[in-house]
């Protein structure tokens, strides 16, 4: 009885051994193995660190429809943008940047920084935040004085407060809104009364106590004006034939 027993407890180990073992072939199969050195597509999303060379940005808009997407002017450099881990994503485009220099600026001063960014036809694009909330456009919700809003950046993460005042193309805010050095080109945002979670401004600098944003509708505008002017610049004429 023992011994029969013993058959039994073998069988079955050997039938467990045997499908294990058709199951390993089978992932073998289905699974393809990864070459050495390949890197994985880089994943671009709003709120995420960028590089170029040696300045460090957040990350404003993504346009999954256009593959672009926006940071502050003043993030420019040589042309390459990278994320955190060196991989490339994409490269710099068009770009206005009049930030004065200084502690104070006048009000009735309009100030343009943005820069777009033409992603990397291999990059995995979404428009989701850090913290899942997809970043949408919206161009009747602007800033208003007194408007709950959030801003994103690498370094302090999210901080929500109000926007204090409107300017010439910017916006101030404040109430709990913080930033620091690397936080520029970081999305601002307000949340509406349906649930969505709109863009209205790309994190600019401090002024004075309040950090400030330019506006997305004025952003996106110039943008668009910018884009077009490149392409009117470059047709050439047809001549009249005789």
């Amino acid at each position: 009885m023992l011994n029969r027993l013993q058959n039994r407890s073998s069988s079955r180990h050997r039938m467990s051994f045997g499908m294990s073992a058709a199951v390993l072939a089978l992932l073998a199969v289905v699974i393809p193995a990864v070459p050495a050195g390949a890197q994985p597509d880089p994943l671009v999303y709003p709120g995420m660190e960028i590089h170029q060379d040696s300045v460090l940005c957040t990350l404003g808009y993504v346009d999954p429809t256009t593959r672009t997407a926006f940071t502050a002017g003043h993030c420019r450099a040589s042309g390459t943008v990278t994320d955190k881990t060196g991989t490339v994503i994409g490269t710099q485009g068009s770009y206005r940047d009049n930030t004065p220099d200084g502690m104070t600026v006048d009000t009735n001063h309009q100030i343009a920084d943005w820069e777009v960014i033409h992603l990397l036809p291999t990059a995995t694009v979404n428009n989701v935040l850090p913290s899942g909330k997809a970043l949408v456009t919206d161009p009747a919700v602007v800033p208003v004085a007194g408007m709950p809003v959030c801003h994103f950046g690498v370094v302090t993460g999210e901080s929500c407060g109000t926007v204090e005042a409107v300017n010439n193309g910017w916006f101030t805010m404040a109430n709990g809104v913080v930033s620091r050095k690397g936080d520029s080109g970081g999305p601002v945002y307000t949340t509406t009364a349906d649930g969505r979670t709109v863009l209205i401004g790309v994190f600019n600098s401090t002024w004075g106590t309040y950090p400030a944003a330019v506006s997305w509708q004025t952003a996106s505008s110039e943008a668009r004006a910018d884009t077009i002017s490149a392409a009117s610049a470059e047709i050439t004429p047809v001549s009249a034939q005789p």
